[in-house]
């Protein structure tokens, strides 16, 4: 009896590769893959507009009162060194060290239609340290959209209470230390802890910040477990920078993010979104301390 299972089971096996070889594909054909070299993260993928993406990675660890200081005052020095890869290019696993005593150990992983990122902090000193939020990718999107750094807003988007709001649409200021640019920023965050760029009068709703592509068949879209604040930049990019909040001496803390290259379906994002990242992880949230 288990001889006849056992063959059974084979056989299906065997079917369900047939069919996936009929259709011209295997299990894994379709996963983003991924590569990095002094600090930028390549994606690439066939399905991918544009066929690759670009993301510098990581950008920058940030103290409080970051809103009104020179850039400079504001980030802690930091270096990246990646520790292993996967062969296939499906996963990549870094060590970054934050001064003083910070160390960030984080990996990501590429699927089909998604990166997930997975940030421990760990802080090794006698001393808190000034590490209120970070900016762990500059997602480069002129290929994406086949927009310039002038016209890509009208392609970007967040969520405000009206609902899906194109970035040019919103509510925008152009007063800040630096121009250019617009930093929207949910509730529950400090006004004076974020980007030294002009800030929003709409608040986004979630922390979801997004664009769609060339041809509109698809979405990009980026999120965290706890947003800081989502930013439209000045290198046709978008962010989605968490809150960490400090770190007391010895103590630690993880983050999640999530990149999602979906179908042209707001409303699925929003569903993808809401499973990844429940109510008690939403925007404005901060993790416990």
């Amino acid at each position: 009896m288990h001889c006849i299972i056992a063959l059974r089971l084979a056989g299906l096996i065997v079917l369900a590769s047939l069919i996936l070889l009929a259709a011209g594909k295997t299990p894994a054909a379709d996963a983003l893959t991924l590569s990095w070299t002094n600090n930028l993260l390549t994606v690439s993928g066939p399905h991918l507009p544009g066929q690759k993406l670009d993301i510098w990675y990581l950008e920058a660890f940030c103290r409080r009162g970051s809103t009104r200081h020179d850039w400079r005052q504001t980030t802690l020095p930091h270096q990246t060194k990646l520790l292993s890869a996967d062969p296939a290019g499906r996963a990549l696993y870094f060590r970054t060290r934050v001064e003083p005593d910070v160390e960030v150990l984080h990996e990501i992983h590429a699927r089909a239609d998604e990166l997930d990122f997975r940030f421990e902090f760990m802080n090794h000193g006698d001393q808190t340290v000034d590490l209120e939020w970070f900016q762990p990718a500059c997602i480069r999107l002129d290929r994406f959209t086949g927009c310039t750094q002038s016209n890509y807003t009208a392609r970007s988007f967040i969520f405000t209470e009206r609902g899906l709001t194109r970035l040019d649409q919103t509510k925008r200021r152009a007063d800040a230390l630096y121009r250019g640019g617009q930093v929207y920023v949910p509730l529950g965050i400090d006004l004076d802890d974020v980007n030294p760029r002009p800030l929003c009068e709409d608040r986004p709703v979630n922390g979801l910040i997004g664009c769609f592509s060339a041809d509109d068949r698809w979405l990009l879209a980026t999120a965290s477990d706890h947003t800081q604040e989502v930013f439209e930049g000045v290198y046709v990019c978008l962010h989605s920078d968490p809150h960490v909040g400090g770190l007391k001496a010895k103590e630690s803390k993880t983050v999640r993010s999530k990149l999602y290259l979906l179908k042209n379906d707001p409303a699925a994002l929003l569903m993808r979104y809401g499973q990844d990242f429940p109510p008690n992880s939403a925007a404005g949230s901060k993790p416990e301390r």
